[in-house]
């Protein structure tokens, strides 16, 4: 018996949800401050803009960085087979906070171009992982300001 292979295609294209969805959606915030700017909360928006280009929630192929435990990192990537059924169109890779920066951001690179994911996903993704992985960093005390000048030795001394 040979084997059929049903693609999977969505009823509704991504331009026709984008066109929708695009004045109101749950990720979308709205500033009034700079010019009427608008973000995306979107866990698929790897820049958290608002646009058709960066909006995971249309996009078949999307990709998500998010923070981990203990100072890790978890991949996100949509997966077109199940588009339908939102918990099993999901694909999570988990790094752990002991790896090194480049083993993490090759890896990563290396998941999204091996899955066929856009090429300009790749330096967002990176660029994401980075900011995430600075900010898990405990902040280092600075050293201690030196007292310079006669009057401020003066000042120092009184106190």
């Amino acid at each position: 018996m040979p084997e059929h292979h049903h693609e999977h295609h969505p009823n509704v294209s991504a331009d026709l949800i984008w066109e929708i969805a695009r004045a109101n959606n749950a990720f979308l915030v709205k500033r009034r401050s700079g010019g009427g700017v608008q973000f995306s909360r979107d866990p698929f928006n790897l820049v958290n803009k608002h646009s058709r280009k960066h909006a995971g929630f249309v996009n078949d192929k999307a990709v998500g960085i998010l923070p981990g435990e203990k100072g890790g990192l978890t991949l996100t990537t949509k997966k077109t087979k199940h588009s339908n059924r939102p918990c099993a169109n999901v694909n999570e890779v988990k790094f752990g906070g002991d790896k090194s920066g480049p083993k993490v951001y090759k890896n990563i690179v290396n998941v999204i171009a091996k899955q066929g994911y856009r090429p300009d996903l790749r330096r967002d993704a990176v660029a994401r992982a980075s900011a995430i992985k600075m900010s898990s960093r405990p902040v280092k005390d600075g050293p201690e300001k030196k007292i310079r000048g006669a009057k401020a030795k003066k000042a120092a001394a009184k106190e």
